[in-house]
């Protein structure tokens, strides 16, 4: 398993990517490497606030407090008006969710920094978690920043989900421990649910 860190990275400029209309207009031209072709961008959207806990050392407040959110199919990524911003590969992003309470709506995101085989698996565990909160302007791009979201992440499976479906060990899912309980409760039990979201509940982290 591969040791590289996936920590949010610290960018000023976004990554190459393309339209859903110009990745169909690439492809049917046959090109002659399909790898050639940059990610589709899923979903935009302008005036989002991010908020990281810890907040991330390169990355000032200024940095966060209004920019564009960039769904791409390869990293979710955030350019801040001053010119500063972040990407995220999807394997990092352990949680994601719809939160709404008194203070606010946001998409609520556990990120694992851990580089993959660092730590003995009694361990892994009590790894700490960095939390980022996606505060968009519009409440109505929730759902669409969630749904774009899940869907990019489907596209990064974790490895050691793919080994259990092709050895022996078959994963049920009706195994998956859901989160059911009431706004009380400790964020760790929501930790337990994997990104891709049993039956495709929304997951309010508080």
């Amino acid at each position: 398993m591969s040791s590289t860190n996936i920590a949010p990275k610290i960018i000023s400029a976004l990554p190459p990517c393309v339209s859903p209309e110009e990745h169909k207009t690439l492809t049917s031209t046959t090109p002659e490497s399909f790898a050639s072709i940059p990610p589709v961008l899923r979903f935009e959207e302008p005036n989002v606030s991010v908020f990281f806990d810890p907040p991330l050392q390169d990355l000032g407040p200024d940095d966060c407090k209004r920019g564009r959110l960039y769904i791409i199919e390869s990293v979710l990524a955030f350019m801040s008006v001053t010119g500063r911003g972040f990407q995220i590969e999807y394997p990092s992003i352990t949680l994601h969710a719809i939160s709404r309470n008194e203070s606010g709506s946001s998409i609520y995101c556990q990120l694992d920094e851990t580089p993959a085989g660092d730590l003995p698996a009694h361990e892994e565990d009590d790894t700490p978690m960095r939390e980022l909160k996606i505060v968009p302007e519009r409440v109505e791009a929730l759902e669409p920043i969630f749904e774009s979201m899940s869907s990019c992440a489907a596209l990064h499976p974790d490895p050691e989900d793919e080994l259990d479906m092709n050895g022996d060990t078959f994963v049920d899912p009706s195994n998956f421990e859901v989160f059911n309980g009431d706004a009380d409760q400790e964020l760790s039990e929501v930790g337990r649910v994997r990104s891709d979201f049993v039956n495709d509940n929304r997951y309010t982290p508080y």
